[in-house]
């Protein structure tokens, strides 16, 4: 019999869920944590939380794996349309316009917390349809879940996960096959799919947009700091952020600029 998660279980596992990752676990959502022990106890057939706290300490696949079923990985086509409405009437154009001084026609943007794929596939069809045609366009989808990411390189999506996606796309951009849609191969080939613990640095520089909305609710304040700076650093010097509508980086030590466009509020990193 699995046993229940005492006080100091909870302090074990939610310390050590924060030093890998920077997700928080406080009293309000432990039962989610302990829920999600039990399912590993379970397929580890083990008994007690010591083992398993034993085996992530010595197994680093097994943190992934723990790290991956803490996550909660809410996403759907179009989620947030204002959003997307900002991307495509003021944030595009805006970029076009600074890379025609430097002669750069690839645009690159990172999808942060990506899940299941929805919102870089949602990125690249708005691209495929939108940019001039002397332009391209690279996304990088990243997400701290491998069953999330698995999903997106695949690109199939049962009938009821395609709601919210126009007409137009969904015959330019889908084939229908049994059960769902399958995402064509011309538009997955430009995003790639990757594994990244947002605690960590992923590399990237001079990006031009990042999307990573409803992800920095799950960190605590030092952590969104420390995640937000790390994207100032990965982005160009005309570029943009958009984080969820219910986040906000407000007094917070970050070097982003606070703006409200017709469509929707983001931020943007503006050197001169």
């Amino acid at each position: 019999m699995v046993e229940l998660m005492n006080d100091n279980d909870f302090d074990l596992f939610r310390k050590v869920i924060y030093n890998e990752s920077g997700i928080t676990f406080s009293d309000t959502n432990r039962s989610i944590l302990d829920s999600r022990l039990k399912e590993r106890l379970r397929d580890k057939k083990l008994e007690n939380l010591q083992d398993y706290y034993k085996l992530i300490m010595s197994d680093k696949e097994e943190m992934k794996v723990l790290l991956d079923s803490v996550t909660t990985n809410l996403t759907r086509f179009f989620r947030n349309q204002p959003h997307f409405d900002a991307f495509i009437n003021y944030v595009i154009p805006h970029v076009i316009e600074e890379k025609k001084k430097t002669g750069d026609t690839t645009i690159r943007i990172w999808s942060a917390g990506c899940s299941t794929g929805e919102e870089p596939y949602t990125i690249a069809m708005i691209l495929a349809d939108i940019l001039p045609p002397n332009y391209k366009f690279q996304i990088t989808a990243s997400d701290l879940s491998l069953k999330s990411l698995m999903v997106g390189q695949q690109g199939y999506y049962p009938d009821s996960r395609i709601a919210g996606i126009p007409e137009k796309y969904l015959e330019r951009f889908f084939t229908k096959v049994s059960g769902g849609y399958q995402v064509k191969k011309e538009l997955m080939d430009k995003i790639r799919f990757d594994y990244h613990n947002l605690k960590n640095d992923s590399g990237a520089r001079n990006l031009d947009v990042i999307f990573c909305r409803n992800v920095l609710i799950y960190f605590d304040e030092a952590a969104q700091t420390s995640v937000v700076n790390r994207f100032y650093n990965a982005l160009g010097p005309h570029s943009y952020l958009f984080i969820g509508h219910s986040e906000s980086l407000f007094g917070m030590n970050t070097p982003f600029e606070f703006l409200k466009t017709e469509w929707a509020c983001l931020y943007q990193k503006n050197l001169k």
